[in-house]
């Protein structure tokens, strides 16, 4: 059985979970609350950039990604920065839907999984 691996862990999540050639991320916020969604999304797609880095794996593994909406009005500045971040060829499965974030003032959260 793969060991299970746990990145920038604390009592209450992991920001990365690696079980045999996969990645799990938690979900991924912008720094800057205060940014339109176009920066927040940019914010997030960096910090996923990173933890699959640390794990070993990079955005042209993604499995499946998650985005998580404050309100559907930003569907499609997110998609504009999401097309510009996202490796042609290797786009995961995807889903999209508006939910209530933990911060009100968080435009988007984004959970993928990727290969590593």
């Amino acid at each position: 059985m793969p060991d299970i691996q746990r990145f920038d862990q604390n009592t209450r999540r992991s920001r990365a979970v690696v079980h045999g050639d996969t990645i799990y991320l938690a979900g991924q916020v912008a720094d800057d609350k205060t940014a339109d969604i176009a920066e927040q999304t940019r914010q997030t797609l960096a910090k996923v950039d990173a933890l699959l880095a640390s794990t070993g794996s990079d955005k042209s593994r993604l499995l499946s990604a998650q985005i998580w909406l404050s309100t559907m009005d930003h569907f499609a500045a997110m998609n504009a920065v999401w097309d510009a971040w996202v490796v042609p060829g290797a786009t995961p499965t995807r889903c999209c839907g508006k939910v209530e974030l933990a911060d009100p003032d968080l435009l988007v959260e984004i959970v993928v999984v990727a290969a590593r």
